[in-house]
């Protein structure tokens, strides 16, 4: 049994201004720094002792996950692509109601039938949940009886618990997923 840690990375600005900020690459503000040493510290008040930590390269995440790194017993801090955030093509770094005026009928799919839905230039939702499977696959395959932590973007830590957690994958889009809130899942394998 594989014990995961999921955590969401640490506030940026774009998540307070409401930008989509996909694959575009902005840093922790010092709330989302403080959110990371909150969640270390959390951490080690539940005695994780890691055998790897796996992060998504993207700067917010990777941030979190080295002061994660930092506050607890030395694990292998790993870069993980394929558990970066949804690539939302010609959306990226741009506000909501600017992506919803400028593309008004994909982003009505969006909302409504996001499934059946690919963003200018960017990923589908089927894209995104096979990449993340593959490398949730390969973490299980290299720790099958460790606790990791993983640490990602709401919708690769959304497909994980849709898949482990037996929740609606039509619903991946609002499932909750907190910035820097652990949340532990037990697999079996």
């Amino acid at each position: 049994m594989t014990r995961l840690i999921l955590l969401r990375h640490g506030e940026t600005d774009w998540n307070v201004r409401g930008i989509y900020q996909g694959q575009a690459d902005p840093p922790l503000n010092a709330r989302g720094e403080t959110q990371a040493r909150e969640a270390a510290e959390r951490l080690q008040a539940m005695e994780v002792r890691p055998a790897a930590i796996y992060a998504s390269p993207l700067r917010r995440a990777w941030q979190t996950a080295e002061i994660i790194a930092a506050a607890l017993p030395p694990a292998p801090l790993r870069a993980e692509p394929r558990l970066m955030e949804i690539h939302l093509g010609a959306w990226q770094e741009r506000h909501v109601d600017e992506i919803a005026r400028r593309w008004p009928e994909i982003f009505r799919q969006w909302e409504e039938n996001p499934w059946r839905t690919r963003p200018p230039g960017g990923e589908t939702l089927a894209e995104v949940q096979q990449r993340v499977d593959a490398a949730i696959d390969d973490i299980l395959a290299r720790h099958p009886r460790d606790t990791v932590i993983v640490v990602a973007h709401r919708l690769p830590i959304a497909f994980v618990k849709v898949r482990f957690q037996g929740l609606d994958p039509a619903e991946v889009r609002h499932i909750p997923v907190p910035n820097a809130e652990p949340e532990a899942i037990e697999v079996a394998r």
